[in-house]
């Protein structure tokens, strides 16, 4: 394979720096926040929400700025990816605002175990409420942060994205069906929609899924995929778990936003490997791209936990697509 555009655009968004501000405050005033570190709550069908926003220095009143939503994964939360998802070190290098909501906790049962933990409500899921727990709304949460950050910032409401790792993966591609009129793309970083089903999204949209080949869920056990697999993972059916969700992910984003299910494979297979599914009609910002990353287990990659940044790779593709 040839060198993808994915490689090429993290070398072009290798910065040698970035500013840090570690100043916190809850809901501030009268300014309404602070550059650096923000924590704000607001009310959402009786619960009190919590969010984090990240401020960059250059961050300038007169001038639109791009949102950035970071959604995390199950048992954390908002501030955790707030300080190492890599993001925060990207609004500032990139002057955009990103944003780290937290996920509520549920009592749950997964795989017949009860426990207690933090969840995006991504419903129908592997996983059951409690009797008489209630699931929150968070499609409405995130469109009370999108209207308070408006009231707060210069938004620009043509360039809001959301990436989300994990439950927050899957929470991300529940945005793209339910608030595509909100957000110009979207990441999926290892979750996305439940397949077998197809969905009718508000609006076609440019969507990347990308998770790695030592991503097997807790644990992250069994043998590397080889990337020069991605090809036949796409155009198989009724393999074993977990090479089967290769297929069924992108059956359920080819059905769901009308793309043609031959795709084109591009990148290196000793890095990243890349197969874009086009529209089938004309349409620059109706996209879905599978990317698979060489030694990434189940984390989202900033640098630090592999070699990847993803923060910085994600923001070189979604930055050119804004909405209608």
């Amino acid at each position: 394979m040839k060198q993808s555009s994915w490689l090429m655009f993290s070398v072009a968004a290798l910065f040698l720096s970035s500013c840090k501000n570690d100043n916190s405050i809850d809901n501030p005033t009268p300014s309404g926040y602070v550059v650096g570190k923000n924590r704000f709550t607001t009310p959402v069908d009786g619960d009190t929400r919590e969010y984090y926003v990240h401020v960059p220095t250059r961050y300038n009143t007169n001038t639109p700025t791009p949102v950035v939503f970071m959604l995390h994964g199950t048992t954390d939360q908002g501030e955790r990816f707030y300080n190492n998802s890599g993001w925060k070190e990207v609004g500032e290098t990139e002057n955009i605002l990103t944003v780290y909501p937290s996920s509520w906790q549920y009592c749950m049962i997964e795989d017949g175990v009860q426990t207690t933990t933090t969840k995006w409500n991504v419903q129908p899921a592997e996983w059951k409420p409690c009797a008489g727990e209630r699931l929150r709304d968070d499609v409405k949460f995130f469109s009370t942060i999108i209207s308070e950050l408006q009231a707060k910032f210069n938004i620009d409401s043509k360039r809001i994205y959301v990436v989300g790792f994990s439950s927050g993966g899957q929470m991300a591609a529940k945005c793209s069906i339910e608030m595509s009129d909100k957000f110009a793309a979207i990441v999926e970083s290892a979750g996305s929609l439940y397949p077998d089903t197809t969905w009718v999204p508000l609006r076609k949209m440019p969507i990347t899924y990308q998770v790695g080949n030592e991503d097997y869920g807790t644990g992250n056990t069994g043998p590397s995929i080889p990337l020069s697999m991605l090809d036949s993972l796409l155009r198989t059916t009724g393999l074993p778990s977990p090479f089967s969700r290769f297929h069924r992910i992108a059956r359920v984003h080819v059905n769901s936003f009308e793309l043609d299910p031959n795709f084109t494979i591009s990148g290196d297979t000793n890095t990243v490997a890349i197969a874009t599914f086009s529209p089938l009609t004309p349409n620059p910002r109706n996209s879905f791209r599978v990317a698979l990353i060489k030694g990434l287990a189940h984390n989202y990659p900033n640098g630090t936990n592999h070699w990847l940044e993803g923060a910085k790779v994600n923001w070189a593709w979604m930055k050119n697509y804004t909405l209608p």
